[in-house]
């Protein structure tokens, strides 16, 4: 499993800047953010679990293509599973692994320690593995895309 340090910076925030202030897509981020947490939460929920397009990562990858993700909130999960019409997921190579015991055990003994750090300095809270999902395969052909591309990625 690679060490935290060889983690490096992605291009992250140059991807959502593209997708929500170039004005090319309907990203309902902005959206969601501008909402009142208090007041909108019902809708916060509904506009997230649904969307067209989905765009995120998972934890890890096994050798024989199942796709397991881990969230604190569970909110990214449920799009993935089914809400979302179409789902692309980018991964990173260093997240294949050879079994779904080794997937687990990358995400709660390396993903979890980047994420909490991340959760702590963004946020103030510590992080989670509340909430995992395995995806083995998908009923409706290409709504699921996964492009594995060969460089570190995420954690």
């Amino acid at each position: 499993m690679e060490s935290p340090s060889s983690v490096r910076p992605t291009p992250r925030r140059q991807i959502a800047d593209e997708i929500d202030k170039s004005g090319r897509y309907d990203s309902l981020r902005p959206r969601i953010w501008s909402m009142d947490r208090k007041t909108q939460a019902d809708e916060i929920r509904r506009l997230g679990a649904a969307p067209d397009v989905m765009l995120g990562s998972v934890h890890a990858i096994t050798e024989t293509g199942s796709l397991l993700a881990a969230s604190m909130s569970g909110s990214q999960l449920g799009p993935y599973v089914s809400g979302a019409g179409r789902v692309i997921l980018v991964v990173g190579t260093q997240k294949i692994v050879p079994d779904l015991e080794q997937g687990l055990r990358r995400i709660n003994e390396y993903a979890l320690r980047l994420e909490d750090a991340r959760a702590q300095a963004a946020y103030g809270i510590h992080s989670a593995v509340n909430k995992v999902v395995i995806i083995n395969g998908e009923i409706t052909p290409g709504r699921i895309t996964v492009v594995l591309v060969d460089e570190v990625l995420g954690f």
